[in-house]
């Protein structure tokens, strides 16, 4: 795979059982990669040993004057030069190549995993620790992967220097043989210290991301409630818990590097003092003692490349744990056999009344249904829930039902051709406005149906008149990232009309009309009736103006439906729906004259409704 090649057609099926095991998937998935990669090291180290080599005949051939001996070291070292100018160079090239290619493999597959999931997402891994895994966790988990194949050709190096030496020169080369394999090895004591220093390095740096953007996305609110300064103190305190934490891992991985150009110092100094007493005697020649001594002192690339890998892999492992932990999330697929014997998804789109086993909210199929719910915060977990995703699956609460079927047990995509949520807060992305209603729909709903019937008109006009380039074509006017141009209510209104012209076979709203005035909402309500008529539409609001127009509505108190009907019904019967439609308290609820608050069982009012 070549950068250029990127992104991946498929970036695969990751195995998220631990950290480590998707580390080694990755690097399964790039083998070939990783063995050119190995290849071009061995080249380069096997290119750096043999230089040693090459000087100690050269010298060797001058203190013998043998003129042959010496044309065959200059030969030998400008090959070495040779495999070291290829196989830098090639090594470099590929260790990119693998660097870039396993970070673009984990940021698609965390793409996919954030399209999958929705909303969802942030209910069950913080929005800071998102953040963190798609950014820093993805260079660390990219750099451990290209780091092996390197890794591996310093180690096949360094053995093949030890075994060289101890049959180049048995006198000196055992000592060596004998030292290495310690210095390797010398700096694992420290890495358990330094790999939790960096670990709480990383879990401050992620509190400190999940603040900066909690602050920058309620910027807006902060500056109009004076809390800015507030949240910049909290920030500033997390950065420097940051910036200490950081200080403190890069004493221990300083002291591992120390040890790294310390001990190795020691063994060439200790060769030096050795092998001059063993030239002095006659025992070797003085040739050999400078090719002992090159070796020893080359050894230092390769036992770099050990420090690194020590690096990269606690780095990696807990950037890895955070990826394997946020790709584990996953919808519950039903499949059943084929004729042959082979599995094959559920794929027809089921149709019936949608029903949220959780809270017993049913919504009948081709109604358009309300819901009130005191709680903003279950509303919102029940509109997750109609629309296959369980907020709290670990908890055992299941995804509604359609048509008797369990939405997160169906595929994906049937599941979202069945069932559309428009969230509270909508997200518009840039782009022109043709490009944000330029959506998978059914077909049926022409862009201008759908943003007449949400109430566009006025954003229509606003955007022909910020056209500069378009000719006052207000289709072809860009909006800026998340619509900031435009006013609260006229995002939601374009958010609301881009789900219309979806026109899916049951259509989710979370209050769709709470930025909007009463003029207009009742005007947007009225256009979502005539736009969703015969349609199922669940609309979760507790605006008198969007209940009064629903064929039904359902009121849900402390996690569960005590009571359906119309809206002048429960007007009528219901205290706990006057207290969260009018803000109607007990007392005046009292003196209305209904002592037994008009309670009405669910399964009558049901009936009475059917």
């Amino acid at each position: 795979m070549q950068i250029k090649d990127l992104p991946y057609a498929d970036p695969g099926v990751p195995d998220v059982r631990s950290g480590f095991r998707f580390l080694l998937w990755l690097g399964r998935r790039q083998l070939g990669a990783q063995l050119a990669c190995l290849f071009w090291g061995l080249l380069l180290q096997l290119g750096i040993a043999g230089l040693p080599l090459g000087v100690g005949l050269s010298v060797q051939a001058v203190v013998d004057r043998d003129g042959g001996r010496f044309a065959l070291g200059l030969g030998l070292l400008a090959g070495c030069g040779l495999a070291i100018a290829v196989g830098d160079t090639m090594v470099h090239r590929v260790a990119v190549t693998n660097w870039i290619t396993a970070a673009a493999r984990v940021q698609q597959l965390l793409a996919r995993k954030t399209a999958e999931l929705g909303s969802v997402l942030t209910r069950r891994v913080a929005a800071g620790e998102v953040v963190a895994v798609s950014t820093a966790d993805v260079e660390k988990i990219g750099w451990f992967v290209e780091a092996v194949s390197r890794f591996a050709s310093a180690a096949v190096a360094l053995v093949a220097v030890c075994v060289g030496l101890v049959l180049y020169q048995p006198e000196l080369g055992p000592l060596v043989a004998l030292a290495v394999p310690v210095l390797a090895l010398a700096a694992l004591p420290l890495l358990p210290r330094a790999t939790r220093r960096a670990d709480v390095q990383r879990e401050k740096a992620g509190r400190a991301t999940e603040l900066a953007s909690d602050t920058v996305a309620g910027l807006r609110v902060l500056r109009g409630i004076g809390g800015e300064e507030l949240f910049l103190r909290r920030y500033r305190t997390a950065s420097q818990e940051v910036r200490r934490a950081a200080v403190r891992s890069a004493r221990m991985w300083a002291l591992i590097a120390a040890l790294q150009v310390l001990l190795p110092g020691l063994l060439l100094v200790g060769v030096v003092v050795y092998g001059a007493r063993l030239a002095l005697d006659g025992r070797i020649s003085v040739g050999a003692l400078v090719t002992v001594y090159g070796a020893v002192a080359l050894t230092h690339h390769p036992l770099r490349v050990f420090e690194e890998i020590a690096m990269a892999y606690s780095f990696s492992r807990p950037s890895a744990r955070r990826a394997a932990r946020v790709l584990a999330l996953s919808r519950t697929t039903t499949v059943r056999a084929g004729t042959n014997g082979t599995d094959v998804a559920v794929v027809a789109v089921p149709d019936g009344d949608l029903y949220d086993p959780v809270t017993g909210v049913r919504a009948p199929a081709g109604a358009f249904t309300a819901v009130v719910c005191g709680d903003p915060d279950a509303a919102g977990r029940l509109a997750d829930r109609l629309g296959g995703h369980p907020a709290e699956p670990e908890e055992g609460h299941a995804s509604a039902l359609l048509g008797g079927v369990a939405l997160d047990e169906l595929p994906l995509d049937t599941a979202r051709t069945a069932v559309l949520v428009q969230d509270k807060d909508p997200v518009l992305l840039s782009g022109s406005l043709a490009e944000l209603l330029d959506v998978p729909s059914s077909g049926k709903v022409p862009a201008a149906d759908a943003l007449d019937a949400a109430r566009c008109a006025d954003v229509l006009d606003a955007l022909a008149q910020a056209s500069v380039d378009t000719g006052g074509d207000p289709m072809r006017t860009r909006i800026t990232e998340r619509g900031r141009s435009l006013s609260g209510g006229q995002r939601q209104r374009l958010a609301l009309a881009r789900s219309l012209v979806t026109d899916p076979d049951v259509l989710v709203l979370d209050e769709p009309t709470s930025a909007v005035d009463a003029h207009t909402e009742a005007r947007v309500a009225a256009g979502i009736k005539r736009l969703r008529a015969g349609r199922t539409t669940v609309v979760l609001a507790s605006s008198p103006l969007l209940l009064d127009l629903a064929d039904r509505v359902v009121l849900v108190d402390d996690g569960t439906a005590v009571a359906v009907g119309t809206h002048r019904e429960l007007l009528a019967r219901e205290p706990r729906y006057r207290a969260v439609v009018t803000r109607e308290t007990e007392p005046e609820a009292a003196l209305d004259g209904d002592p037994d608050g008009g309670l009405v069982p669910l399964d009558a009012l049901e009936g009475e409704s059917a």
